[in-house]
């Protein structure tokens, strides 16, 4: 599904959908993708666009653990379309290939022009094993390997790309306030534009088929697939309060749900699976990052305290070792996020012992025990729950834990204010702060890397290193007139400083500045 979705309003942002049945080769079948007007480059572009403001929306989430389960998914997936020939190179070089979090309780999910990737914590929240999952977005991503969404831009060749970018965006705030909506979603002509954008059945048709063969070849499940429909079939017959918007711009129908089930039963072989990828079961990790998403989707207070009720002995004796892993999680999640660390603790180690033999969930219940120390400016448990899983070096590699790292290491050097320069917590916020910097060197685009790097740098007086860090941010969520603003900022402290000034990061910052001026002038030129 190619959708766009906030706040339960959807639609579809492709109209034409096709692809190569699992196993098929580029030259067997045509792309009907093909034959657009829009360039890759163009189609970035207005992508971009349309990310940008949803990197400024509230319900936005950058959340490191929850990214990293995704990731493990969103990357196998990648792979596997890159090998059977999906992504050709010009995409995979001007496509941005990223997933955004919306803090979002219903089951939705969309793709945008140049490969943005949305997922609502909705849909995470409700999936029970990571091949349902991989199945979703495996689904999305045949549509922008196809390019259906410039094939629809070109049919549509009368609206200015602009216009059609603030129509898409005028739907994603449709949800949250119908006169915003109108606002931006102007012109009658709009409104036709809006009803081309759904998919036929056909249409789902021909992106199940791609998406099944990327994601059996990527190691998943393909019963993830039959689950995934059953499961949203089952909804569309229960829930009409528009929670589930997948359902409504992309049919379901028992044929879909045969033809993916006829496609396992066949060839009578399992696909080849690649390490740590399960067979479409419930596993205690996976139980707990659907119970992440559901506290971090619904932080109301009465939503928090019904996690307490289900964490209760008699209750979870009836479930299983996920469902209990998951739980409890949740429980633990919800009572710090409600200041409630007593109740907290105890749910913790509760858990500690339900996953004791479950490396993975393990791993995930060690890293909320730091959540839970940080809570309770417990930098020194924090620390030592750290360094369970840390390498030699005592640094954290993982960004979960890396970020986990520096949060504690200045959370433990600011209330050391006044320490020497050799104590423990200044020299162990040098080291995080120089693994950091190597982090963003190789992921510039990471902009809760910059915002970790700039506190650390404004808390060790590196006032110029903090300032270029925070436009750094700007960039990484492309806001370019924010972060020339602030690079100017930057070069206006250096000059009232004089000569006492860090001379390489002033000329980095002169650098980065005459890079995104031009950025800022070709972001004007598209409007």
């Amino acid at each position: 599904m190619l959708v766009v979705a906030i706040g339960g309003v959807t639609v579809a942002t492709a109209q034409v959908t096709s692809g190569r049945p699992a196993g098929a080769s580029a030259a067997t079948l045509p792309n009907l993708g093909d034959g657009t007007d829009m360039t890759p480059s163009a189609e970035r572009r207005l992508g971009d666009r349309i990310a940008r403001e949803l990197y400024r929306d509230p319900d936005y989430v950058d959340d490191a653990i929850l990214t990293e389960y995704v990731q493990s998914i969103w990357q196998p997936l990648l792979a596997a379309a890159r090998q059977r020939g999906e992504i050709t190179p010009e995409q995979d070089e001007t496509y941005a290939w990223e997933v955004i979090l919306g803090r979002d309780r219903t089951v939705n999910a969309f793709a945008l022009p140049g490969a943005y990737m949305g997922l609502h914590l909705g849909l995470i929240a409700v999936v029970t094993s990571r091949d349902e999952l991989a199945s979703v977005l495996a689904h999305e991503l045949s549509h922008v390997t196809q390019r259906h969404i410039a094939r629809m831009m070109t049919r549509q060749s009368q609206q200015a790309p602009w216009l059609l970018g603030a129509m898409i965006l005028g739907i994603l705030a449709a949800g949250k306030s119908p006169d915003a909506a109108n606002a931006m979603i102007v012109g009658g002509q709009a409104v036709g534009v809006q009803s081309q954008l759904n998919f036929s059945r056909d249409m789902e048709r021909e992106a199940d088929r791609v998406g099944f063969g990327v994601a059996t070849q990527a190691g998943f499940a393909p019963q993830g697939f039959v689950s995934m429909f059953a499961k949203l079939q089952q909804a569309s017959r229960l829930n009409d309060s528009g929670n589930f918007p997948y359902l409504r711009s992309h049919p379901l129908s028992t044929e879909r749900m045969s033809d993916m089930q006829s496609r396992i039963a066949p060839t009578g072989v399992a696909p080849v699976t690649q390490p740590g990828v399960r067979q479409n079961v419930q596993e205690a990790d996976q139980a707990m990052m659907s119970a992440r998403a559901g506290v971090l989707s619904n932080p109301t207070v009465d939503a928090l305290r019904t996690w307490s009720l289900q964490a209760e002995p008699t209750l979870l004796s009836k479930t299983t070792a996920a469902q209990q892993a998951a739980t409890l999680y949740g429980a633990t999640l919800a009572a710090i996020k409600l200041r409630d660390h007593s109740a907290a603790q105890g749910f913790w180690l509760r858990l500690t012992e339900v996953t004791r033999n479950d490396t993975a969930a393990a791993r995930l219940a060690r890293l909320l025990g730091v959540e839970l120390a940080l809570a309770m400016d417990d930098t020194a448990r924090a620390s030592r729950l750290l360094s369970q899983g840390s390498a030699a070096t005592g640094i954290p590699t993982s960004r979960a834990e890396l970020f986990l790292a520096a949060q504690t290491r200045l959370k433990a050097a600011t209330s050391a204010t006044g320490a020497p320069p050799d104590s423990l917590p200044v020299r162990d916020l040098l080291a995080v702060s120089q693994t950091l910097q190597t982090w963003v060197a190789e992921h510039p685009k990471d902009a809760q890397a910059w915002q970790l790097l700039a506190s650390i740098y404004a808390a060790q007086g590196r006032t110029l290193s903090s300032i270029r860090a925070q436009a750094e941010i700007n960039v990484a969520q492309l806001d370019y007139p924010a972060a020339l603003a602030r690079f100017k900022t930057a070069q206006d402290w250096v000059r009232k400083q004089g000569t006492a000034v860090d001379h390489f990061e002033a000329s980095i910052i002169d650098t980065r500045t005459r890079q995104v001026e031009q950025l800022v002038r070709e972001q004007a030129l598209e409007r």
